[in-house]
């Protein structure tokens, strides 16, 4: 028996000590992760971090596309904001004013000018109005902030975010119903699902400043851990000096008997936390990627909307009437502005689950679709899909492995000589028409900072460890899991133990 709990605190304290600084970052990234719009005015110079966070050639999604005004004159967008050109994308001028400090606040899904002039803006925290050379915010009849594309049909301009679409009207904006497509369900993904259970955003406020807290015992439990590691050796040592120790000691059984309570109360919801956190990055991601499951009962994913944080673009194809809806499942159309439900393409341009990023009319009956999956010339009436990088047929190849193609793209336009240019995420700009180059980044704009929750995905999704585990951080993840469910197993062991014996 002594042997087996020799064998338990050797596998409780070393692994803890080894990972004790990794669960602090995931505890204190995860508090700030779960609360974007708080700590969306705090940024983060990318002077202190490595290579890969520094903008190189307009990559890391700093633009996703540009306003066409009039003449060489236009607004480009994305990461970096709003800003101003002139001389056809040589020179810039910022043009976020208005905007809430923060990168977060000036992080540009769409820019879109009305017939009658007015210039909107839909960003990561909601819609914009510019007025009087600023910014101002346009409030929506929905509870969520994030705009994801702006459209105008026949003369009324439409405004979609992650669930709903909405209508302008003389007083404000309306939810236009969207009937359920043919094939829904009632069910969602098993990953959106683990993914708010593990946030906590499944049982809105509440469930948030719950996991929060779970994050604040992870904390505590590190802590308490160190304090039991170091003070048993340094009281020796003032002991050894003729010096009192009482008062040490006291504090020592009383950060064990705290750590050990602390621990014993909340297993359960300390293992889910990591459980559910290890299927959300690569590789355990894969195995879950397609899985479906029931909405559950009485928690924030059970929207009666059957488009509840799906949709993801919109576009008119205005010789055929028909509008386009592009979702993280494929892209549907509509024949009369959705006044029926939205109707699947039996031919579908390959997307990737993070979204598209690129849909334009380029022909009516033909479309540009880019996303993570790569950018794709898609005539889905003849069910032709052609990658339009290699300018060759889409042969789909079914493979394990991150769901990101070699050009992840990000953004798409063509200047007022009609020259494209494509935004390849990790790459950058790439002119798709000849040989001429775009401009290189301006050194005001390279300099723009990231976000602080940025920042905390980052750290929280493993990826800022690259540079020290290179190509295998990918592993980083699960084995981290495996390791923290091992150390509260040892832990819950052991404080049965002591407290049966």
């Amino acid at each position: 028996m002594k042997n087996w709990t020799k064998f338990f605190k050797k596998h409780h304290k070393w692994p803890s000590l080894v990972l004790t600084l990794f669960i602090l970052l995931f505890a204190l990234s995860g508090i700030v992760m779960n609360h974007r719009e708080t700590f969306s005015s705090l940024d983060v110079n990318r002077a202190y971090l490595g290579s890969e966070y520094q903008y190189q050639n307009w990559n890391k999604a700093a633009v996703k596309s540009s306003l066409q005004l009039e003449g060489d004159t236009a607004l480009i967008y994305g990461n970096i904001g709003v800003w101003k050109t002139t001389d056809n994308y040589k020179n810039f001028e910022n043009l976020n004013q208005g905007f809430p400090d923060g990168v977060d606040n000036c992080k540009i899904e769409k820019l879109f000018k009305t017939t009658s002039g007015d210039v909107y803006a839909g960003t990561l925290m909601g819609l914009y109005k510019r007025i009087e050379e600023i910014w101002v915010k346009v409030e929506l009849p929905v509870s969520e902030k994030r705009v994801v594309d702006l459209l105008e049909i026949k003369g009324n301009f439409y405004v979609l975010t992650r669930s709903n679409l909405l209508k302008q009207t003389e007083s404000g904006f309306e939810k236009i119903k969207l009937l359920a497509k043919a094939d829904y369900d009632g069910k969602i993904s098993l990953f959106k699902t683990l993914w708010e259970i593990h946030s906590g955003e499944a049982f809105g406020l509440i469930g948030k400043l719950f996991v929060d807290f779970l994050g604040l015992i992870f904390i505590l439990l590190s802590i308490s851990g160190i304090i039991y590691f170091i003070y048993p050796k340094w009281m020796k040592r003032i002991k050894a000096r003729g010096r009192d120790v009482k008062k040490k000691a006291t504090f020592l059984k009383f950060n064990l008997k705290w750590h050990n309570r602390l621990g014993y109360w909340m297993i359960v919801f300390l293992i889910l936390s990591t459980l559910t956190g290890m299927f959300l990055r690569p590789p355990l991601l894969i195995a879950i990627a397609n899985a479906k499951v029931g909405k559950l009962p009485f928690t924030h994913l059970d929207d009666p909307n059957p488009w509840y944080d799906q949709l993801r673009r919109i576009t008119y194809d205005e010789e055929l009437d028909r509008v386009l809806l592009a979702t993280n499942e494929g892209i549907y159309y509509s024949n009369d502005i959705f006044e029926t439900a939205p109707l699947s393409f039996s031919a579908q341009a390959p997307v990737s689950v993070m979204g598209v990023n690129v849909l334009e009319v380029i022909k009516p009956g033909q479309y540009l679709v880019g996303s993570f999956s790569g950018l794709f010339y898609w005539i889905p009436d003849r069910e032709l899909i052609f990658d339009y990088i290699s300018k060759k047929p889409h042969v789909a190849i079914k493979r394990m492995g991150p769901p990101i193609s070699s050009h992840p793209i990000a953004g798409y336009f063509k200047d007022s000589e009609g020259r494209e240019f494509v935004f390849d995420y990790n790459l950058g700009v790439g002119n798709m028409t000849d040989r001429t180059h775009f401009v290189d980044m301006p050194q005001q704009i390279k300099e723009s900072p990231m976000s602080l929750w940025n920042l905390c995905l980052e750290i929280h999704t493993g990826r800022v460890y690259q540079y020290i585990f290179g190509k295998f951080y990918i592993l980083f993840i699960p084995l981290a899991g495996l390791s923290i469910l091992w150390i509260l197993i040892t832990g819950l062991i052991l404080y049965l133990k002591r407290k049966k014996k």
